[in-house]
């Protein structure tokens, strides 16, 4: 079981986009369903294909610091604000599991540096292609859209 999808969306990544100056309903929902697609939203933080919520493997980790945000110092220093103090010093990829705001940046961090525009919040496959070009170039559309529909749109609060 993985963490209810308008607690994520709620308390995790709204919040990290508004701290990164980002917020827009499309980022939200992109970035739900990739937590989503990638990990069940949480029911599993680790395996091969990288840590956390989003599946981020080390590698990308280093170079979307090294390729991306030591170009924008300004940015970079956000980013370093959400990880914890002592501990992504000793362990920074653990952070990618533990810390859900710091993993909910790097995610973004990701798609940012691919400078795509982002679809309509409702758009599903538009969202799926930008889940499969920059998080799992190997997975099917249906992929993302089932993990959605299973997910998210079965358990978020229905508007009155």
């Amino acid at each position: 079981m993985g963490i209810a999808a308008s607690e994520l969306c709620q308390y995790v990544i709204r919040p990290t986009l508004v701290y990164l100056n980002r917020h827009c309903a499309s980022a939200e929902a992109l970035l739900l369903g990739i937590a989503a697609s990638q990990s069940a939203l949480g029911s599993a933080l680790h395996d091969r294909r990288g840590h956390g919520l989003y599946r981020i493997g080390e590698h990308r980790h280093q170079a979307v610091w090294d390729q991306f945000l030591a170009h924008d110092p300004d940015l970079a220093s956000l980013v370093r604000g959400l990880a914890s103090q002592h501990a992504f010093l000793g362990g920074p990829h653990l952070e990618l599991t533990v810390n859900l705001r710091y993993s909910t940046a790097i995610a973004w961090m990701l798609i940012e540096q691919q400078m795509t525009v982002l679809p309509a919040a409702d758009d599903l496959l538009g969202l799926a292609r930008i889940w499969r070009q920059i998080f799992h170039p190997q997975g099917r559309l249906r992929d993302f859209t089932g993990a959605w529909h299973a997910c998210i749109e079965q358990k978020l609060p229905q508007a009155s």
